[in-house]
């Protein structure tokens, strides 16, 4: 029977046109080497090589052989040698869904720690809001997913809580006397609202909010992605929640100020979601280990 390490050594006697030779580069012995060519030989029918005292040549039929079977032993070693490199993470690819929200806050920092002890693996980032990067790991085009709550998930797929964060009610300076005392939700209903569209699950999660209160939340104005609110608020289109981390800034230079409120706002996370089944590359892995640590 024709194994593997058959063709592997015929390959490297071809190389160097010798058996003593195939058989120190193989880490091997003579006769072992002269064994398995001869089983070769009987196993193919026909003679592969002439033995001389200088060397050994090909025969036609072992020529024949040689070009079949060093282009499949160098597509092998590529695999093995990719495969080595990406086991090491000295290669690889990692691609991942994130919201906007989960990448500002947290995830972009996480990426700079691993990006300076791995600079060679690649990093694919989609910016989806949450239902579309869960769809996306449902289909296989990423790795995993990393969004905000409310998170809606079927199995197989798996969701991790590793970031907690709170939003905070702001307004622009035309809204500034709003900042001087905490107000109910309800005293704030008159006031243009600014908010993520329909569909995406931070509408539906201060839909919830305010019906809790015995509220309708109408807003008056719609934001493709969290990042559009707060020019929006700066600008005084109205007042809208907003990441306290991200608000920072603008609150120290007062482009926009925090209304109180007296009921607290939702506390969000950001979730980690996997799918166990799906197999990850050793970049991959080493990566949801690192953001799994600092949990």
């Amino acid at each position: 029977m024709i194994t593997y390490d058959y063709y592997r050594i015929f390959y490297f006697v071809a190389q160097y046109h010798s058996f003593t030779k195939a058989a120190e580069i193989l880490k091997n012995n003579q006769p072992n080497i002269t064994r398995c060519m001869n089983n070769l030989e009987s196993e193919l029918g026909c003679k592969l090589f002439i033995r001389s005292h200088q060397g050994v040549t090909l025969t036609a039929e072992g020529e024949k052989v040689y070009e079949r079977v060093a282009v499949a032993y160098e597509q092998l070693r590529t695999v093995e040698e990719e495969l080595a490199l990406e086991r090491s993470l000295e290669s690889g690819l990692i691609t991942i869904g994130a919201s906007e929200t989960a990448l500002r806050l947290m995830l972009l920092s996480r990426l700079e720690h691993f990006h300076t002890r791995y600079p060679h693996v690649r990093l694919r980032i989609s910016n989806h809001s949450t239902p579309q990067a869960i769809q996306a790991l449902e289909n296989g085009l990423v790795d995993f997913a990393v969004v905000t709550s409310p998170v809606e998930i079927r199995k197989p797929l798996h969701k991790i809580p590793i970031f907690p964060f709170q939003e905070i009610l702001i307004g622009g300076s035309k809204y500034a006397s709003l900042s001087a005392e905490p107000h109910h939700l309800g005293e704030l209903s008159e006031y243009p609202f600014i908010s993520l569209a329909k569909d995406t699950g931070t509408r539906e999660l201060y839909a919830e909010y305010f019906l809790n209160h015995s509220l309708a939340f109408h807003p008056d104005m719609e934001a493709a992605t969290t990042d559009q609110i707060l020019p929006m608020v700066e600008y005084n289109l109205g007042i809208g929640f907003y990441p306290e981390e991200l608000a920072r800034d603008a609150l120290k230079s007062r482009t926009v100020c925090r209304i109180p409120l007296i009921e607290e706002a939702p506390k969000r996370e950001i979730c980690l979601i996997i799918n166990p089944r799906q197999h990850q590359n050793a970049a991959a892995k080493e990566l949801i280990e690192e953001l799994l640590e600092r949990v």
